[in-house]
């Protein structure tokens, strides 16, 4: 399966909630997210366009491994995500066992990506679109639109969200992802 995404940098959101309500989309309740993003121990994932990541929504923890990108436009890539089961009601030692884990293994932390997300679910030219609006801790408010396809449908999911953002008003996606926009904002200008 691959992941079609497009993201956006928004400078308000709830005039976006105001556009998505019209079109009849279905928001959920808000959630914390933390992501831990980890480094392998002999290929370099900047190069090779990889992530691994482990995310945890409350008690809920998932591994998450993604491939490089195979569109330049929209971030498309394969995606394959495993939940955890929880060690204990917080989720916070099932991330400290798979932390331990991975580092006994040889990868090591990278950085920690903690947001707050407003997901959202809005039918769309036939199909369903993930809505995600998220207040990024030391990046600000995005806008996220993603569709999972088989590859021989990502043509049109692409098709799709670019259409649901034009719709929107939303111009000149972000193509890297938090992770990469928060380790700019670390190297020091030469």
């Amino acid at each position: 399966m691959y992941e079609v995404e497009l993201k956006f940098p928004v400078a308000e959101i709830e005039p976006l909630i105001a556009q998505l309500t019209g079109l009849a989309t279905r928001f959920r309740d808000p959630l914390q997210q933390v992501d831990r993003y980890f480094a392998h121990p002999v290929r370099n994932f900047a190069k090779t366009d990889e992530a691994l990541r482990l995310r945890q929504v409350g008690a809920e923890v998932a591994v998450t491994w993604k491939g490089p990108r195979v569109d330049a436009a929209a971030k498309i890539r394969r995606e394959i995500e495993l939940g955890v089961t929880p060690c204990g009601p917080t989720g916070q030692a099932t991330v400290a066992a798979w932390t331990e884990l991975l580092e006994a293994l040889g990868f090591r932390q990278v950085l920690e990506v903690a947001k707050t997300r407003r997901p959202a679910r809005v039918l769309w030219h036939g199909s369903e679109v993930e809505v995600a609006l998220d207040e990024v801790e030391g990046l600000g408010a995005f806008a996220e639109f993603e569709m999972v396809a088989r590859e021989g449908e990502v043509p049109l999911a692409r098709d799709c969200v670019e259409s649901l953002a034009r719709e929107l008003g939303l111009e000149k996606p972000e193509p890297a992802s938090y992770l990469e926009l928060l380790l700019r904002q670390q190297v020091p200008p030469r």
